[in-house]
This record gives structure tokens, sequence and C-alpha cells, in this order.
């Protein structure tokens, strides 16, 4: 199967919002909610300082493409860069796509947007719990940082 690599269009939201409900539901900080992830989606979508990327699968002839993988990279500024870095936020891929590929060229999108942003670094967060992500960004050349991360909820 061809698969093909892009930036996300709104038709592709509700196949997002699945593959995040996947991403979520096995993440210890997160719970999964499609019209929270859809509305985030959305508004993320207009904006030319993040990168929502997606994974198309073409299927045989006749048969509608399908949405097998995401990536979202957000800009921020960094003040220990001096500038701006790019916050990957999401990075998941459909069960039977696992393991082709998929993932290093999402991250592989990602980085050549940022580079052409002039972002000096990526970052990301990754579940303790999830080992297999833990393995894969290692395997692509990605550092444990000593920050942690810490969160206060809002509302």
């Amino acid at each position: 199967m061809n698969i093909k690599f892009r930036p996300a269009q709104l038709a592709d939201v509700p196949a997002i919002a699945a593959l995040l409900a996947g991403l979520f539901a096995i993440e210890q900080d997160f719970t999964p909610d499609t019209a929270r992830q859809t509305a985030a989606l959305k508004l993320m979508l207009p904006r030319e300082d993040i990168l929502l990327w997606v994974a198309e699968a073409q299927g045989a002839a006749g048969d509608d493409p399908q949405v097998v993988g995401f990536c979202s990279v957000q800009t921020v500024i960094s003040t220990a860069e001096g500038g701006p870095a790019g916050l990957v936020e999401d990075v998941v891929v459909a069960e039977g796509w696992r393991g082709a590929g998929v993932g290093r060229r999402l991250l592989e999108g990602a980085e050549a947007w940022a580079r052409r942003r002039g972002c000096s670094r990526l970052q990301l967060l990754a579940d303790e719990d999830n080992g297999a992500a833990l393995d894969f960004y290692r395997k692509l050349g990605w550092t444990r940082g000593n920050m942690r991360n810490w969160r206060k909820m809002l509302g």
C-alpha cells in the first residue's frame, strides 16, 4: 500500500480524533474525549505556527484513503534557546501500521517543518508507561532530558 504524508485538512479531523482516543486511552494523564479533541484540532488547523501532519494510506482501487498516523507540532519560544522551538504534542500511528516506518516518517516531516521555521530543537512528552514509544524515540535519536513535566488543571 502507498502512504502519503501531508498537512491535515478539516475532513481528517474525525479520523485524527479517533487516533487520539486510542492514544489517550493508554496514557495515565489524559482521558479520551472526542468532542474536546475535535474542538482542539479545529482551533489548530488554521494556525501557521502549528503543524498537523497525517499519514494517509491509499487503499485498493476504489477504496477511500485512510488516515493511519498523525503528528502535531506547536511552535513555542524558548528563552533557553533564544528563539523558536517545536513542541511535539501528539504522535500516534494506527495499531495495524506500527512498525512500518509511519511514525518515523511523521517525525521526519515534523523535523523538516521545524527546521524551516528556524526551530533550534524539538521536544515532546511521552507517557512513562509506554515503553514501546520510549524505545521508538530513543531509536530515532531523541534523548531524555532532566526536566520533569508538572501541570495544574485550571478548569
